[in-house]
């Protein structure tokens, strides 16, 4: 093999070399243009310092089913309790979503959506994905089945 073959060959092997180790560092998701954090100590922050536009992930147990909000877009409310006290109602959009069905007091429902930040301790939204593509996907979970 010639010198000018092995070379060709050695880039061919570290182009592919560094194509493989950089997949990982590949975001698959959107970035937000909000901060994201994870778990009851990150969503009691955004709580404690009035910060909205949050994307957040955490779980709760329902406490209370309210009635839907028929107001323009029809969204399924309740309210879940995080493990650390603090309340969170959820308002997910079922015009773009389905509904969680059965849903009930004491079931336990895992969530990753936008925080906003209200005197009562916030709002859960965008629970779903974004038609339009512009907002990160966010979901519902509950008894093992995803809600978007």
């Amino acid at each position: 093999m010639s010198a000018d073959v092995r070379q060709k060959f050695a880039m061919a092997i570290c182009t592919i070399a560094i194509s493989v180790l950089c997949a990982g560092c590949v975001q698959t998701t959107p970035a937000p243009n909000a901060p994201s954090v994870s778990g009851d100590r990150a969503i009691a922050d955004a709580f404690r310092s009035k910060r909205s536009a949050v994307q957040v992930q955490g779980e709760g147990v329902v406490t209370r089913i309210l009635s839907d909000d028929n107001d323009g877009a029809r969204h399924q409310r309740f309210i879940v309790r995080l493990e650390s006290g603090q309340t969170l109602l959820i308002a997910h959009n079922i015009d773009v979503a389905p509904r969680l069905p059965a849903i009930r007091p004491g079931d336990s429902v895992a969530f990753y959506g936008e925080y906003a930040w209200n005197s009562e301790g916030g709002v859960i939204h965008w629970t779903h994905h974004d038609p339009d593509g512009q907002h990160v996907a966010g979901w519902l979970r509950l008894n093992g089945s995803t809600y978007q």
